[in-house]
């Protein structure tokens, strides 16, 4: 009896120990976090992705690399990123790792985005053109690619994608509410002090005029000439054809896009992976996923955060689009709520 009281007493012991071991950590953690944003930000080295084998390569062909890099959901510079700021500067830095790595022959960027904002679509799109500039690009369009996922597409050497891909919508859209007759009944009004009459363009709480609309309808067609200057270039299809086309924002399955040339082949992300190590002249590499590292400076935020705790309900995206009021987008409508 005195044995079995010695052991879970010993078991206790044990477990109070590691607890103790693990809040020290965990306080240190965070004044060391706390003390260096006190004496000053304290630099680090941009971290490296970590590659995880996806595909096996032939032995004795040496390191020859086909990088994987995947791109998925909302394209926005307001969604935090794995290893940056945002998710834009997430894509920039696996690109360039590609480009810097001499292993890496070829690249395959998988995409399953419905679009998003138009000036981080156009980032992005310029980051998968100076990589393509060294190093062969497949673009693999997974189940949705459409509006700024096909204007990144378009940066891509070769475009694939699968039958059933929900791809195209070539078009901008811009959005806002207008709630003046909710103010009306609960007796609310809109007061504004403004510098010139079209500092409030998208002001909710009164009616848009005709000449805010001719405005932001001349922004939106201008940035529409871009995406379609875009497309016309990276496809070789003249501007007018597309305009008075397939440009007119409607979505296409992966076959119907090959139809129209949008695209250079239909299949699955295996096909994506041949075609890479054909142009890539580097049949026998393996293929590597890019995925992020371990990062304690994430890991110590977790707990350093100061402030009082929150409790916050969400709901899912595909309801609730995390879309901003007046923010330009590559987005198929029916993405708009």
């Amino acid at each position: 009896m005195a044995d079995r009281k010695l052991g879970c007493l010993s078991i206790f012991l044990f477990v109070a120990l590691c607890a103790s071991v693990f809040a020290n950590f965990v306080l240190v953690a965070v004044v060391f976090r706390r003390a260096s944003g006190a004496v000053g930000t304290f630099e680090e080295w941009p971290p490296r992705y970590r590659e995880v084998v996806v595909e096996r390569g032939e032995r004795g062909v040496g390191g020859d690399k086909i990088a994987l890099i995947t791109m998925r959901g909302l394209i926005s510079s307001s969604i935090p990123g794995t290893v940056s700021d945002n998710m834009v500067e997430d894509m920039r830095a696996a690109l360039q790792q590609a480009r810097d790595d001499s292993r890496v022959k070829a690249v395959v960027l998988e995409i399953d985005s419905p679009g998003g904002e138009v000036t981080a679509s156009d980032e992005i799109y310029n980051a998968v053109t100076k990589l393509r500039a060294v190093k062969p690009v497949v673009v693999y369009m997974d189940t949705l690619a459409a509006s700024g996922g096909y204007y990144i597409s378009c940066g891509g050497r070769f475009l694939m994608a699968n039958e059933t891909t929900i791809t195209g919508s070539i078009g901008v859209i811009i959005q806002t509410f207008n709630y003046e007759q909710l103010f009306n009944k609960v007796g609310l009004a809109s007061v504004v002090f403004k510098s010139g009459k079209f500092k409030d363009i998208l002001n909710g709480a009164r009616p848009m005029t005709p000449e805010e609309r001719d405005l932001i309808q001349s922004f939106v067609m201008k940035t529409y000439d871009k995406f379609l200057g875009v497309v016309s270039k990276e496809r070789n299809i003249p501007a007018d054809t597309l305009r008075n086309g397939i440009a007119d924002g409607r979505i296409m399955s992966g076959k119907d896009a090959l139809e129209n040339k949008l695209i250079d082949g239909v299949g699955q992300i295996e096909d994506a992976y041949r075609k890479a190590r054909e142009l890539g002249g580097a049949p026998g590499a393996r293929v590597v996923k890019y995925g992020p590292p371990f990062s304690l400076s994430r890991f110590f935020r977790a707990f350093g955060q100061s402030g009082d705790a929150k409790l916050r309900l969400e709901l899912p995206k595909q309801l609730v689009p995390q879309l901003e009021s007046g923010h330009a987008y590559f987005l198929p409508s029916y993405y708009a709520p």
